[in-house]
């Protein structure tokens, strides 16, 4: 049955609030916030940049939210307008007051914080359980999507294997620094957690759910996904199966672009010059040709 997400308390929520205003401060570039109304709730919306480009939309995973992406924001602002969005019924600022019944709710959803702030067509970008929020946007809101990226799109484009599946459950009932340092360490080598990133993923933690978990897209869809679509893996992920992943997709999408870098799930923090570049090149080759005398 379709839920509402929310803190498990009062108390959780100013929590994660006190920790969420403290990696606000992480954001590198000028940013304008906005809280756009929706049929499912106001949905929070940092915005950056400038540009003629096609705007680029934000999609965090399952423990981020807009501030997921201080690190590499700069970069992807290049001649475009970002917009991080704090997704509807995840941890963040945007607060759910309607169930998302189906998968096709989340269409509707963006498309209607699109309307809210006035734009007409972007890219999308997703990460982690992002992806497949991105993916969805792909789904049922095509013609509002120019393309769409997926950073580690664990259980969307291939199963997420059941012993990953396992460890992640297990690891996430362990909420002491220790369990979060061994978790690291298998899920996202490489890559060091800030203290105030640590303790808002934590305080995410008191937040019940409503944001739907990935499914494995069926065959028809995959040959019927419209926008452009970039894949980037991690080679040693232990959640998305790369190969099999670029396997699928050469078979059922034949127009994607997979590109598999060196590191695991957490490969944009790993190789983020690498993976930044990467996106902001595709989304160039996808922005509208510009008019001659423009």
């Amino acid at each position: 049955m379709a839920r509402i997400g929310k803190f498990k308390s009062d108390e959780a929520r100013e929590a994660y609030l006190r920790t969420y205003e403290a990696m606000a401060e992480l954001w590198p570039v000028p940013a304008e916030l906005a809280d756009v109304p929706t049929s499912f709730g106001p949905t929070h919306v940092r915005r950056s940049g400038s540009g003629d480009g096609v705007p680029l939309v934000l999609l965090a995973g399952v423990l981020g939210s807009s501030l997921h992406w201080h690190a590499v924001v700069e970069g992807l602002a290049q001649g475009r307008t970002v917009h991080a969005f704090d997704t509807i019924g995840a941890a963040g600022r945007s607060v759910q007051t309607a169930p998302l019944a189906g998968d096709a709710d989340y269409g509707v959803w963006f498309a209607e914080v699109l309307d809210g702030l006035g734009l007409d067509r972007v890219h999308v970008l997703g990460e982690s359980s992002g992806a497949w929020h991105a993916t969805l946007a792909g789904l049922y809101a095509a013609d509002r999507v120019a393309s769409v990226t997926l950073i580690e799109p664990n259980g969307v484009i291939t199963r997420i294997p059941w012993r990953a599946l396992l460890k992640v459950v297990r690891f996430g009932g362990d909420t002491t620094d220790e369990g979060w340092r061994r978790m690291g360490e298998w899920l996202t080598p490489g890559v060091t957690m800030t203290d105030v990133e640590r303790a808002t993923a934590k305080a995410s933690q008191r937040y019940r759910l409503a944001a739907g978990w990935a499914r494995p897209l069926k065959d028809a869809e995959l040959e019927s996904f419209a926008p452009p679509l970039l894949a980037i893996y991690g080679g040693e992920s232990v959640v998305s199966e790369p190969a099999a992943g670029k396997r699928r997709l050469a078979e059922r999408l034949p127009s994607a672009e997979v590109e598999i870098y060196p590191g695991g799930h957490g490969v944009r923090g790993q190789v983020p010059d690498q993976v930044t570049a990467r996106v902001v090149d595709f989304l160039a080759r996808h922005d509208p040709a510009v008019r001659p005398g423009r």
